[in-house]
């Protein structure tokens, strides 16, 4: 059992260190030169850890690991759904509409919050979540690193909500001005995507460009500081900054974006739970519908909980596009052509083909809402 457990740790060490694309180098081979001196140590730990579990009174209220599924001789069902979610995508939690469904079949929602996609897709990849909403960049760049996820839905293309800001004053004009300078986005984001693309449209090069791979909070930071020549970002951050710093828009998604976004989940959390997963599908298609019908709605909603002023609110609402897009050949297709670009420009370390993450046409039948 102890050697197992120490197996498991060395194979998520090396799936660590392939996910955040750290360079293998002589300390990573002096670590494993040293295994029989680490296999002790963790020996000892592993043996004190089941000894104290052993011996220990449960504490009150503590956190139970196990609490996401309950299994029976037959099934694992899950009692918990962990989503993760980005301030994009916040209004399905503002709105509770997924406990109003579950809560009758005895199933609670935990909600976590990232700063983009890369990092929700991270979490998942380590077991801490079970579904979230990205854009379509992140999947290829967890896939690359050998996360093992799924597509569940797409969602509709909203060109219009992401774009390239300069300084109010700027003397950049238009997209070919870039060259030389230095672009702040997040790393394997849709912003990544909308920059190689609108390069690649004002017929320039990745590498004409000084990219700032940054978080969009450090981001915004740098831009306001100057320490950046340009942002890439998305709404309600760039309307956001649309409204603080008087930003100019260099050029949005309009005519460049083909795709949107996707839910994705484990793969162990959709086999397991397709009942939940249908539940969980049709409320977000109902939001979706709902958001679509009522932006004014929408945007009264998310203007204090974001802590955005209405108008701008509203500016960020209107331009975006609700909602779900059937996983078919047509998507799996975009998709793969934007892993391709991702592997041609050398910013992925291997091919990905997309259809690695996706399920069986009977599978999506089994818990896809009509769209």
């Amino acid at each position: 059992m102890i050697n197992l457990i120490f197996r498991r740790f060395i194979a998520k060490w090396i799936s660590l260190i392939k996910f955040r694309n750290i360079p293998f180098n002589n300390q990573h081979k002096l670590f494993f030169s040293a295994l029989p001196t680490v296999g002790a140590f963790v020996t000892g730990l592993c043996l004190s850890l089941l000894f104290a579990a052993c011996s220990s009174t449960p504490t009150v209220n503590a956190p139970n690991p196990s609490a996401t599924s309950v299994s029976n001789s037959a099934s694992s069902k899950a009692t918990v759904v962990r989503f993760g979610y980005q301030k994009s995508t916040i209004l399905l939690r503002t709105k509770g509409v997924l406990e109003k469904r579950l809560a009758p079949e005895g199933i609670t929602i935990q909600w976590t919050e990232f700063q983009a996609g890369p990092q929700l897709l991270e979490a998942m990849n380590v077991g801490s979540i079970d579904i979230g909403p990205v854009g379509e960049s992140p999947p290829i760049f967890a896939q690359a690193a050998g996360a093992s996820l799924t597509y569940v839905v797409g969602t509709a293309a909203t060109p219009a909500s992401s774009a390239i800001l300069v300084p109010q004053n700027s003397q950049i004009q238009k997209v070919t001005d870039l060259k030389g300078k230095r672009v702040a986005f997040q790393k394997g984001s849709s912003a990544h995507l909308l920059l190689v693309q609108a390069l690649e449209k004002a017929g320039l090069k990745y590498t004409d460009i000084e990219p700032k791979y940054l978080a969009p909070a450090d981001a915004r930071a740098a831009f306001v500081k100057g320490s950046v020549d340009a942002w890439v970002i998305w709404d309600p951050f760039y309307a956001a900054a649309q409204e603080a710093t008087k930003a100019k828009v260099l050029i949005d998604g309009t005519g460049i974006n083909k795709q949107g976004g996707y839910y994705l989940m484990t793969r162990k959390f959709v086999t397991e739970n397709p009942q939940t997963v249908k539940a969980i599908l049709e409320e977000i298609k109902n939001l979706e519908e709902w958001s679509k019908q009522n932006r004014e709605e929408v945007a009264k909603t998310l203007a204090p909980v974001l802590g955005i002023d209405l108008e701008t609110m509203k500016k960020a609402t209107n331009r975006r596009t609700f909602g779900l897009v059937p996983i078919d050949d047509n998507l799996i297709n975009l998709q793969q052509g934007v892993a391709d670009t991702y592997y041609k420009l050398k910013l992925i370390p291997k091919e990905v083909n997309v259809k690695d993450a996706v399920l069986t046409k009977e599978e999506y039948a089994a818990f896809s809402p009509k769209t």
